[in-house]
């Protein structure tokens, strides 16, 4: 599915959530003439953003960074993020949705094609800025099959698009490897909130609150509280709740039973995680 008009500005319904997919892959090519305000917000799947134009950073769980054209931002599952637009430049940029069920399938015995995400995670960093990217086949399949929409009555085109994807896919993977991360901090990065979004990510399991987080980093709760609030979009109650849901779902979908993923994930009790996971995912955790 590609999209010219797509309304990328999120709402603050169900724990921020924004963007549907249905299907395996989508991809938009999105061109904003006019200076936008975009929320927080996050999706429950992976988001490759192509930046071609603007002027522009992008926000991601508390890490901010100042776009040149053609960086590839990276934003796994669950992270928290929005663009910041600083003028009436025309901001254009291609948007692909992956769903990481589609994505496992085509994992090899020495590979996966989600592995751009997994070097991601371990350099702390979410832009690939990759030299010659325009002259470079990652945009030239890409280009290929954001053309490919244009002729959906062609033969075995749904085929041909996944192809196309898939190859773009292995392109982008082969870059990450051979390329560093380049992680781009500007002065808006609160380091005390930074510490605290690892801290909270490595302890999910664990009992995190508010007053936890102000005696392990030294600081004033309500201090902590406001700061997040603002360097996130989100409160840090509802920031834990939303991790340990998504790790629940990772842990479900690997076929552990729901009641035994509510609390490896850190709920105390199924009633509180039951209702918490059908607001956020709107179904019950075993029909998910």
């Amino acid at each position: 599915m590609i999209s010219m008009n797509y309304n990328d500005t999120p709402s603050f319904e169900r724990h921020l959530k924004t963007g549907y997919l249905k299907s395996n892959f989508k991809i938009f090519h999105l061109q904003d003439n006019t200076q936008k305000n975009f929320t927080f917000h996050y999706h429950d799947f992976n988001k490759i953003l192509i930046f071609l134009r603007g002027d522009v950073s992008y926000t991601i769980e508390g890490k901010s960074y100042d776009l040149k054209p053609f960086d590839v931002v990276l934003v796994r599952a669950g992270e928290l993020h929005r663009p910041v637009i600083h003028s009436d430049s025309t901001y254009e940029r291609i948007i692909l949705y992956l769903s990481p069920d589609f994505i496992a399938q085509y994992a090899g015995k020495d590979y996966t094609l989600d592995q751009c995400f997994e070097l991601a995670a371990r350099a702390n960093a979410h832009v690939l800025r990759i030299p010659y990217f325009k002259g470079s086949s990652i945009y030239h399949t890409l280009k290929a099959l954001e053309a490919s929409y244009a002729h959906p009555e062609e033969y075995a085109q749904e085929l041909s698009q996944r192809l196309l994807f898939l190859q773009f896919m292995i392109f982008l993977n082969r870059a990450a490897l051979s390329h560093n991360l380049e992680f781009l901090e500007t002065s808006t990065s609160n380091t005390k909130i930074l510490d605290c979004l690892e801290y909270i990510n490595t302890h999910l399991q664990e009992p995190v609150t508010a007053d936890t987080l102000a005696d392990k980093f030294y600081v004033s709760k309500y201090y902590l509280m406001h700061s997040f609030k603002q360097e996130t979009g989100r409160s840090i109650g509802s920031y834990i709740t939303t991790k340990r849901l998504l790790l629940a779902r990772e842990y479900i979908n690997g076929g552990m039973p729901a009641t035994q993923a509510c609390y490896e994930c850190g709920f105390h009790n199924y009633s509180t995680f039951f209702r918490a996971w059908k607001k956020c995912f709107g179904s019950s955790p075993k029909h998910s």
